[in-house]
């Protein structure tokens, strides 16, 4: 199996470089290495506790959102024009190095 390099900021600013395997969801990258990302629904995009913040240099690389990840996004807290919802985002060698945030927990 290939793996890939996902760059992962928590949310107390660390930086966490975490082996990403191809075609993994990003979220269970992230869940699976023991950060904190709630992921309620499992990657089923139906909570939005998977939500995060993708660099800017990344965004042209990812697939156009759905309009469910958009209508989940909608309920998430603190949006802002890079947020995507981590078990939308899919490892393959175009994500390859791959940077993202944290977004603050949901209560």
């Amino acid at each position: 199996m290939e793996l890939y390099k996902i760059n992962v900021t928590d949310r107390e600013g660390n930086l966490h470089t975490l082996d990403a395997p191809d075609g993994w969801r990003v979220m269970e990258v992230i869940r699976d290495n023991g950060l904190p990302i709630k992921a309620e629904c499992g990657g089923a995009c139906s909570c939005a506790t998977c939500h995060v913040y993708v660099d800017q240099s990344w965004l042209p690389k990812l697939h156009e959102m759905r309009e469910d990840e958009e209508e989940m996004l909608d309920e998430a807290f603190d949006i802002q024009d890079n947020s995507r919802l981590s078990c939308q985002l899919i490892m393959s060698a175009d994500l390859d190095g791959l940077a993202v945030t944290l977004a603050p927990e949901m209560d």
